[in-house]
C-alpha cells in the first residue's frame, strides 16, 4: 500500500522529546507494517517548553497525503493552539483533525489503525476508543 492514501498524524506535545518519543513508540507497536505518515510536533522553535503553532502547521503539511490529518495533542495549551490553526482556516491541510484522544494510547491506536489503510473517521474512532482502555 502507498503511502500515498494513508492519513498523516501529527503528536503536539509541550516537549519535543516526548512528542518524539511517543511517536517512535507508536511506530514500534505498529510493526512492520505500513510505514504512516507521522510527525512530532513538540516545543518552541528555541528548544523550550511550549508549543508553536509554525511546528504544528508544518508538521501537518509534511503527513498530508490527501486522505486527512489526525491531530493528537498532550495538553491544554497544545488543544488551543491546535484549535486555533484551525480556526484561521488555512494553517492547516484541508481535513485536518484534532482528536479527543488520550495522547499516548490514543497515538498508538491511531497509527496501528492507519497503517491499515483506514480512513479518518477510523482512525479518530481506534484513537477515542483509547480512553476506555483499563489498567485494572
Amino acid at each position: 500500500m502507498s503511502d500515498q492514501t494513508l492519513v498523516g498524524i501529527v503528536l503536539v506535545s509541550h516537549s519535543a522529546q516526548v512528542a518524539a518519543s511517543v511517536a517512535e513508540l507508536a511506530r514500534g507497536l505498529a510493526g512492520a507494517g505500513t510505514a504512516v505518515p507521522l510527525a512530532p510536533a513538540g516545543g518552541t522553535e528555541s528548544g523550550g517548553l511550549g508549543t508553536s503553532a509554525e511546528l504544528i502547521a508544518a508538521a501537518a503539511a509534511s503527513v498530508d497525503r490527501g486522505a486527512g490529518v489526525a491531530v493528537l495533542t498532550d495538553l491544554g495549551s497544545a488543544v488551543l493552539t491546535v484549535k486555533a490553526l484551525l480556526a484561521e482556516g488555512d494553517e492547516l491541510p484541508a481535513g485536518t483533525r484534532l482528536l479527543d484522544a488520550p495522547f499516548v494510547e490514543g497515538a498508538v491506536a491511531a497509527v496501528v489503525t492507519a497503517s491499515t489503510g483506514a480512513d479518518l473517521d477510523a482512525v479518530e474512532a481506534a484513537a477515542t476508543e483509547a480512553y476506555t482502555y483499563r489498567k485494572v
